[in-house]
């Protein structure tokens, strides 16, 4: 029988940072949609009381700001986190990731019946977690630049990084349908490894502690 021990692995940074997180992309993705197409509007729209418009918008935007903090969380805690929320943990720019990284995509593709254990991160969870930080800046730049038009600062950089709002705008919208369908399949894998791994992934996120074998974390 193998020996598994319980370890602190999230710290309350992390934990604080993945609610932020997740719970600003689902207000944006809802927000930004009834922004992109306000199938709601009536006669009702422009009264004081129930300007729908304006009010999703303000909702929008702090839903925004909240998003800009947890991914400025995140990248504080790729360089200064503990061991396992460092990039270096997970990214596969050594042996032992690249290696983990192999068995992780053949475990998920059922080619293999090998479930490597990870203390943080599988280096396939943890790269594509880092990638989609990268869009998150993209989509902070996109959207900063829409909401402040009159700004010289963020003017400046709109028209270095997209050229015209327009296209701005195309870029905001392309990659909201990344992050929208980034979360389903993040809730799929999630749930599809607490089931068929013995990690307790799901309740790590709310405790900060996971399972490993004694020998591998």
């Amino acid at each position: 029988m193998m020996a598994y021990k319980r370890i602190k692995v999230w710290s309350v940074l992390l934990r604080l940072f993945h609610w932020a997180f997740a719970l600003s992309i689902v207000t944006l993705c809802i927000t930004g949609y009834y922004i992109h197409n306000p199938f709601a509007l009536g006669p009702w729209e422009g009264t004081p009381t129930t300007f729908i418009m304006a009010k999703t918008r303000l909702i929008h935007f702090i839903a925004g700001f909240i998003f800009i903090a947890a991914v400025i969380v995140r990248f504080y805690l790729l360089f200064f986190g503990n061991r396992f929320e460092r990039f270096t943990d997970f990214v596969p720019i050594t042996p032992r990731n690249f290696k983990r990284l192999l068995a992780t995509i053949k475990h998920y593709l059922y080619l293999s019946d090998e479930h490597v254990p990870h203390g943080g991160h599988n280096p396939l969870a943890g790269t594509v977690y880092l990638v989609m930080l990268l869009l998150s800046i993209l989509m902070i730049f996109s959207g900063l630049f829409l909401l402040f038009p009159e700004s010289s600062f963020w003017v400046g950089w709109g028209k270095t990084l997209f050229g015209t709002q327009q296209s701005a705008r195309l870029v905001h919208y392309f990659f909201f349908w990344v992050f929208l369908v980034f979360s389903l399949i993040h809730v799929y894998l999630v749930v599809w490894n607490d089931i068929f791994g013995c990690e307790a992934i799901v309740s790590s996120i709310f405790s900060g502690r996971k399972f490993v074998r004694s020998d591998k974390h």
